[in-house]
């Protein structure tokens, strides 16, 4: 089934806020191999003009895909998430996601299409605080494999 191209514009109520804490910046640091120590020592941070410690630009995408579980769960679209695969992903940061953030996702479907008998869908997600600054934009493409002929 084809992703419904009608939801196209679509954008969802922000998802449960979430706290960055330094002990996922840390967890997520090591995961990925990042060594900066304003990953892990506030002092290296603090000495940097930051309030606490710094995320890794890719954590973004933890929270982000919070934002898109929305889309994902939404019958309009017609996602089958057994079907989807991961196209591509970009983020543009604002500032640096830092301990102690509450963010908020916010997702919207940018464009749908259909090629080769797959639909691609592209999503934007706003990592903002409850006050409504933009932290990281994130734009994430992926492909919805059509039916096996």
């Amino acid at each position: 089934m084809a992703v419904n191209p009608q939801v196209e514009g679509r954008t969802y109520p922000p998802a449960a806020p979430y706290v960055v804490s330094r002990a996922k910046i840390a967890e997520f640091a090591t995961a990925v191999g990042a060594v900066d120590e304003a990953h892990f020592d506030v002092a290296v941070a603090r000495g940097r003009g930051y309030a606490d410690v710094i995320a890794p630009p890719t954590l973004a995408v933890l929270i982000a895909q919070r934002g898109e579980a929305a889309v994902m769960r939404d019958p309009d679209a017609g996602v089958d998430y057994s079907r989807l695969v991961h196209g591509e992903e970009g983020f543009v940061h604002h500032r640096p996601l830092v301990a102690g953030d509450e963010v908020q996702p916010v997702t919207t479907i940018e464009r749908v299409r259909s090629a080769g008998g797959h639909s691609m869908m592209t999503m934007r997600t706003v990592l903002q605080t409850l006050d409504g600054e933009a932290v990281t934009t994130t734009t994430s493409m992926v492909v919805i494999r059509g039916d096996e002929q």
